[in-house]
């Protein structure tokens, strides 16, 4: 039993920054990795970011030199630094976390938050 909060989301305008946060908490025994994904109106959902609990990331194309993800993994949390907004980095982002739970320690299970708005427009 793992839940996953956003925050962060919100309406800022193109060149703008924002900062989403993802805080795990529940029968954590450690999570493994952390990411970020989005859904655009008529689109998939894609990878934006990841990162592994040793700190390795991993950045989509499309987001590359600007936005950065990081963890505190005494927190449970991960963030999402983005900047130099476009109008297309409009979507709702999804945070998703691997974690082996205190419940089940030899498997590792998949979550996702609940998402949060971004939008980028003048």
């Amino acid at each position: 039993q793992v839940q996953l909060v956003e925050s962060g989301g919100g309406l800022v305008q193109p060149g703008g920054s924002l900062r989403l946060s993802c805080a795990a908490s529940g029968s954590i025994f450690s999570i493994k990795a952390m990411g970020w994904y989005r859904q655009a109106p008529g689109k998939q959902r894609e990878v934006v970011a990841t990162i592994t609990s040793a700190g390795s990331t991993n950045y989509a194309d499309s987001v590359k030199g600007r936005f950065t993800i990081s963890r505190d993994n005494a927190k449970n949390t991960a963030y999402l630094q983005m900047n130099s907004l476009k109008p297309e980095d409009t979507a709702v982002y999804y945070c998703y976390s691997n974690v082996i739970t205190t419940i089940e320690p030899t498997k590792i299970g998949g979550y996702w938050g609940q998402g949060t708005q971004v939008t980028v427009s003048s």
